[in-house]
């Protein structure tokens, strides 16, 4: 089997992280030519091309190969030299996670914080809904996602995390003007909703759970890309939204907001996946964001 120059996958490595070839050169204290040449040597050796030259690049299919790859032997590279006792001029361990936008906000970065800093683990997070984050472990981009999906990714653990809920919500002065002339599932399909992207179902998956035609959300669609912006959108009346339990409680409380159906709600499963790779900085992630899950979402039975 033709070999794989560790300086040349640790090159492609690098691109990837950086995004452009120049970011690369300078992370790795090269010029932007000596880092073309060792991404085309590779290329060549795997008789595949394995980046898109986009910007930020991306991996071809092959290319995700190669990136898994890496992104392992760097693991076991920085944990051969703590046992050796020369992490120094290695620096943190790096470990990237994808992480949907709601757990962010709400109960995984206070997991986070719990996790014992000895030694330093540098965390860096990729923000994406959870029904797609799994696709950024198949690229190779991180080591551990939160997802919605329990199919594990290849070469990957998956373990149970909860139940995240979900509270359809709206100011009472927009129940007043759009949901109040007829039964909630006729008004809601015609009314503003607040959506998170272009590829939130949620708003769409609660109407149909309503209405006997199978109807979606409305057309008049707000876009709000954050967590909180989300949560806010719909506290200052654009349009109806699922907001997150532990967003909507206070706002609830305070009259802020009203529940559309009281009682009714939709839950989000949420699974951790990892690689398999015994690397002591991501097993210790991992028992940390579980255990925090455990207290914070609701529990998900087999």
């Amino acid at each position: 089997m033709t070999e794989l120059p560790y300086e040349q996958v640790r090159t492609l490595l690098a691109v990837i992280d950086e995004g452009t070839f120049d970011a690369a050169a300078a992370a790795l204290h090269l010029t932007p030519s000596a880092v073309s040449q060792r991404v085309k040597a590779l290329e060549q050796r795997t008789g595949r091309v394995l980046l898109m030259r986009t910007k930020p690049v991306r991996p071809t299919d092959s290319g995700q190969v190669v990136v898994r790859f890496a992104r392992r032997m760097a693991a076991l590279e920085r944990d051969a030299q703590a046992e050796l006792g020369i992490t120094g001029a290695a620096g943190p361990a790096r470990l990237p996670i994808a992480v949907n936008a709601d757990s962010l906000a709400t109960w995984f970065l206070p997991a986070l914080t719990r996790v014992p800093q000895t030694p330093p683990i540098c965390f860096e997070l990729y923000r994406e809904d959870e029904a797609h984050t799994a696709q950024l472990l198949r690229e190779g981009q991180v080591m551990a996602a939160v997802t919605s999906s329990s199919e594990p990714v290849a070469g990957c653990t998956v373990r149970r995390l909860g139940l995240a809920r979900y509270l359809p919500a709206a100011t009472p002065d927009f129940v007043a003007r759009h949901l109040s002339d007829a039964p909630l599932e006729r008004c809601l399909p015609d009314a503003p909703v607040v959506v998170f992207d272009r590829r939130d179902e949620l708003q769409d998956r609660f109407v149909r759970s309503l209405t006997p035609d199978g109807s979606a959300a409305g057309p008049l669609r707000h876009h709000v890309p954050t967590s909180e912006g989300f949560r806010d959108a719909v506290a200052a009346g654009l349009g109806w939204g699922l907001v997150p339990e532990p967003q909507a409680d206070p706002l609830l409380r305070s009259g802020t907001l009203v529940e559309l159906a009281p009682g009714t709600h939709l839950d989000v499963p949420l699974y951790w996946q990892q690689w398999k790779l015994d690397v002591p900085s991501l097993a210790l992630v991992a028992e940390t964001v579980v255990t925090t899950a455990a207290a914070s979402l609701y529990p998900q039975h087999p």
